[in-house]
C-alpha cells in the first residue's frame, strides 16, 4: 500500500465529514432556538513498522520506526451559546436569558410520549388553552419539569400548562404567567448539572443520556422575544472555503500519486 494515497483519502473523508457539520448549520441558521455544531480531528495511533520477511537476523525482524497512517474525525460537539434575541411581541413567545431549556412533552410518531428539552419558545395555545409549541407538544410546569414527571392523564400530561384564552396572558421574568392579576402557572425551564450528558433529537430539541441530572435554572424570561440561532454565516462561510481548499489539496496528492505510479508502471517497468 502507497501510504500518501492512505493518507490524502482519510483526510478528504474527515473534510467531508466536516463540510457535513457546517453545511447542517448553515441550513438550520433560521431555526429558532438551534445551537451550531463543529468537529474535532485527531490523528490514528501510531503504528510500528517492521521490515517483512527480513532474514538478516533469524526471527528477529528490524524495527523501520513509527509511522502515522492520516487523520479521523475525533468527536462532533455543540456550541450552548447563547444565540441573539428578536423581538417579535407576541404573547407567547419566550426566550430564556440565561442557561436553561423548556421542557416539553413530546409524542412521537408511535404515541408514545417523554420529556424532551428546547430553547425553541415559540409557543402557541390551543382552543382548550393548553401551552403547546409549534409542533403541537405540551409545554410542562416549573414542578414537572424539575421532577421529570410526563404522567398522562386522559392524553394529557399532568404538568401541561393551561390558561383562560379569554384573558390576557403576562409572563414575569421568573417565569410566571398571571390572568387578571392572579397567578396561573410557572413555565417549566431547567438546566442541566453537565452538558456533556446532552444529546441531540432533532433540530432543537435536546434528550438526557443516563448520568445526566436536572437541575433549576437560574435563566430569566423575557415574553415577547425568541431566541436564534447562535450559527454566525460568515465564518461558517469562511470555514467552508478553508474545508473546500483542504480536500482539494488532499485530492491534488492523490492525482500526483496517481500519475507516479503510473509512470513507474508503464514508462520505467518497460525499460
Amino acid at each position: 500500500m502507497v501510504k500518501g494515497l492512505y493518507t490524502a483519502y482519510t483526510g478528504m473523508l474527515n473534510q467531508a465529514q466536516r463540510m457535513e457539520v457546517l453545511t447542517n448549520n448553515l441550513a438550520n441558521a433560521s431555526t429558532t432556538g438551534f445551537k451550531k455544531e463543529g468537529s474535532t480531528s485527531q490523528t490514528f495511533d501510531d503504528v510500528l513498522a517492521i521490515k517483512v520477511k527480513d532474514s538478516s537476523d533469524f526471527n528477529l525482524p528490524k524495527k523501520m520506526g513509527y509511522v502515522n497512517l492520516g487523520v479521523k474525525i475525533g468527536e462532533t460537539y455543540t456550541d450552548y451559546t447563547q444565540g441573539s434575541f428578536r423581538i417579535t411581541d407576541n404573547t407567547y413567545d419566550v426566550a430564556l436569558d440565561g442557561d436553561g431549556f423548556f421542557a416539553i412533552s413530546y409524542t412521537n410518531k408511535a404515541g408514545e410520549s417523554s420529556i424532551k428539552y428546547t430553547r425553541d419558545g415559540a409557543f402557541s395555545i390551543t382552543k382548550e388553552g393548553y401551552l403547546v409549541t409549534k409542533d403541537g407538544d405540551f409545554v410542562l410546569n416549573k414542578e414537572a419539569a424539575l421532577a421529570s414527571n410526563n404522567a398522562m392523564v386522559n392524553g394529557i400530561p399532568a404538568g401541561a400548562i393551561r390558561v383562560d384564552t379569554m384573558a390576557e396572558v403576562s409572563i414575569d421574568e421568573a417565569g410566571v404567567l398571571y390572568q387578571n392579576g392572579e397567578q396561573v402557572a410557572t413555565l417549566g425551564f431547567v438546566d442541566i448539572d453537565d452538558y456533556n450528558y446532552i444529546s441531540k433529537y432533532g433540530e432543537n430539541l435536546y434528550d438526557i443520556v443516563p448520568g445526566g441530572n436536572v437541575i433549576d435554572s437560574d435563566a430569566k424570561v423575557v415574553q415577547g422575544a425568541l431566541e436564534q440561532s447562535n450559527v454566525n454565516i460568515v465564518s461558517e462561510m469562511v470555514e467552508m472555503i478553508a474545508i473546500t481548499r483542504s480536500y482539494e489539496a488532499n485530492q491534488k496528492i492523490i492525482q500526483t500519486i496517481d500519475q507516479t505510479l503510473d509512470k513507474a508502471v508503464n514508462s520505467v517497468g518497460q525499460v
